[in-house]
């Protein structure tokens, strides 16, 4: 790898032992309601933004942050055409203002405008996939993500993206569809294109789903549980109503429903309550390659769940 360590074991890595120790995929998508992807020629660093320009890193960093917006390197997949212009993408992921932008990146200042909003871009109606294979930030993300990657190119070359780090190593090969903003961990090469032909159904896939960063980690365990009880798993389907924090890490989310078959098979349109709680577990083992052990992960947990 040219960009991840030469002494990473695979049966060992982090994703290996996360596989065994079962953790759960639900409810860790890291929140991102925007996207700002900074097309890249060169080998990505440690810490992604350090391939820009000296100095400017820190700007679009600071900036990036007020604005809400989670920036990201990307790539095609395979032998980089450093003769081809770069490009900038605009992602808003906001349910009801899902909309992906493209523009030309002649220099890493640009971005500035990008982020002042000075530049428009153009409207895309085709779908991004990024799968991360940030090696240099965690060998597990390289290793499992690039064969992904191999496999979304080959099947939809210009919707995808490799991508630097966007979180969860332990989870990879991870997966990031947007503009909905769904991210799918421990994605296995044969089912990556499954992936894109049911969001282009408007559909997503549960057992691979770690959530939607459009929504908080509550939201995201609420919308799990409804669809593990048999609500659909259409994309515009249980959009958050409302949401409660109670004591003690309580949670009472309200989930508009438009589900054409409920569990019991009638048509329906209306709300479902869940609540569920949060619970950090103190485990033995390392959540990165990197990492150190003991670790914390997060857990919800299912209180109560009623359709009205």
């Amino acid at each position: 790898m040219d960009d991840g360590d030469a002494r990473y074991r695979p049966e060992t890595g982090c994703a290996a032992r996360a596989d065994l120790r079962h953790d759960s995929l639900t409810a860790t998508a890291p929140p991102a309601q925007r996207w700002l992807l900074i097309e890249s020629h060169t080998p990505w660093p440690r810490q992604a933004l350090s391939a820009l320009e000296h100095s400017l890193a820190d700007v679009v960093a600071r900036l990036s942050r007020e604005l809400g917006i989670r920036p990201v390197l990307v790539r095609r997949y395979g032998r980089v055409d450093r003769t081809r212009g770069r490009r900038w993408g605009m992602v808003d992921c906001r349910p009801g203002r899902e909309e992906v932008r493209w523009g030309p990146l002649p220099t890493d200042e640009h971005l500035l405008d990008v982020l002042a909003g000075k530049v428009a871009g153009t409207v895309s109606t085709e779908p991004v996939y990024l799968v991360c294979t940030h090696g240099r930030h965690d060998a597990c993300c390289a290793v499992r993500g690039r064969p992904v990657a191999a496999a979304l190119a080959a099947a939809y070359p210009e919707r995808t993206w490799e991508c630097s780090h966007i979180g969860g190593d332990r989870f990879a090969a991870n997966v990031v569809v947007l503009p909905h903003g769904l991210f799918y961990g421990h994605v296995p090469p044969t089912r990556a294109v499954e992936l894109a032909s049911q969001y282009d159904k408007g559909l997503v896939v549960p057992g691979l789903l770690r959530g939607s960063g459009a929504f908080t980690p509550p939201v995201q365990a609420a919308q799990h549980f409804a669809r593990e009880a048999g609500h659909s798993p259409t994309l515009d389907n249980l959009l958050p109503q409302s949401v409660q924090q109670l004591p003690n890490q309580h949670y009472r989310v309200v989930l508009s429903t438009t589900d054409p078959a409920t569990p019991s098979n009638a048509t329906s349109s209306g709300s479902i309550t869940v609540e569920v709680s949060a619970h950090l577990d103190t485990i033995d083992a390392r959540l990165t390659c990197a990492g150190t052990s003991p670790a914390q992960i997060r857990r919800f947990e299912l209180h109560s769940l009623t359709t009205d």
